[in-house]
């Protein structure tokens, strides 16, 4: 968290900032653990004083603010990052403020709580060599569902935990996963290997109504409040999580079962056993069909 709907949601949020000219970059004073900002903030600061931002882009879950050099900043929220146009929720987690001018908002922030985000200025060759698609995945708003069965169906790991390899497909993240499966009735601990063709299309269908749908709302503003979007207003979309962090609720499907959590690669996974049925086994499958012919 950020995932892809929070991040686009910041991207389309400071849009507003292409045509301005930066004025100045500056790293305030802060106490709490240092954030990334690579190059160092004086090179960076020579590199971007005086240009224009030609456009605001999205590379999976980072934000990216395109410069008329070629260069490009890009903003990694990771755990609780936040690209804001507006006054961000406390000060003494402000990381990095921006000064625009010649356009219609004066700054461009990003916060982060826990510090666990970065900021990267890179050249056009180094955008292509850390994000290209020799890095990442394709986006999971631009792919086919056969190319999403390609990237993944011959996988023997659990789709829940194949979902959130970025080298695979960028965007989803641990929330969006679950809501994803449980709209597409898949079990998140069915191997890849195993789905069906028809089981890859729903569960594609239901990626892309899912993240849209989250995109629409702004994201998810979970408990601890931390998402915000870029005018540091809550989003919309966790009034209208179907299993995430619902664990012993009654399914909104069924109406019977109740929301299950696991744990899958020291992720929380939250689901419905009896919408989301695990087929069993191949070999189990065979004894007992073995077993009814005795």
């Amino acid at each position: 968290m950020p995932e892809l709907p929070e991040v686009e949601t910041m991207r389309r949020g400071v849009l507003p900032i292409v045509g301005s000219t930066i004025k100045d970059v500056r790293r305030p004073a802060c106490t709490k653990r240092p954030i990334l900002i690579q190059p160092r903030i004086d090179v960076l600061r020579r590199r971007v004083m005086g240009r224009t931002v030609t456009a605001v882009d999205r590379v999976g879950k980072r934000v990216v603010v395109r410069l008329d050099t070629g260069d490009a900043i890009i903003f990694e929220p990771r755990m609780t990052g936040l690209v804001l146009l507006a006054a961000p929720p406390t000060s003494e987690h402000l990381r990095l403020q921006v000064t625009l001018a010649g356009g219609t908002h004066r700054e461009l922030l990003f916060w982060d709580r826990r510090g666990l985000g970065l900021v990267r200025l890179v050249s056009p060759a180094e955008f292509e060599s850390l994000y290209g698609l020799a890095k990442l995945g394709p986006d999971a708003l631009a792919l086919s569902a056969e190319q999403l069965r390609d990237c993944l169906r011959k996988s023997r790991r659990e789709i829940k935990v194949a979902l959130l390899d970025q080298r695979a497909l960028a965007g989803v993240g641990n929330l969006y996963a679950s809501e994803l499966l449980h709209m597409a009735g898949i079990h998140p601990q069915k191997r890849c290997d195993l789905l069906r063709p028809a089981e890859w299309q729903r569960v594609h269908a239901a990626m892309v109504e899912v993240l849209e749908t989250a995109i629409h709302y702004e994201g998810s503003t979970l408990s601890d409040g931390t998402y915000r979007n870029a005018l540091n207003e809550q989003g919309g979309y966790q009034n209208h999580h179907r299993v995430y962090d619902r664990a012993g609720e009654v399914c909104p499907s069924c109406g019977k079962a109740e929301i299950v959590r696991i744990v899958q690669a020291q992720r929380a996974t939250f689901f419905c056993a009896s919408c989301q049925r695990k087929s069993p086994k191949p070999a189990a499958a065979k004894t007992r069909k073995s077993l009814h012919r005795g």
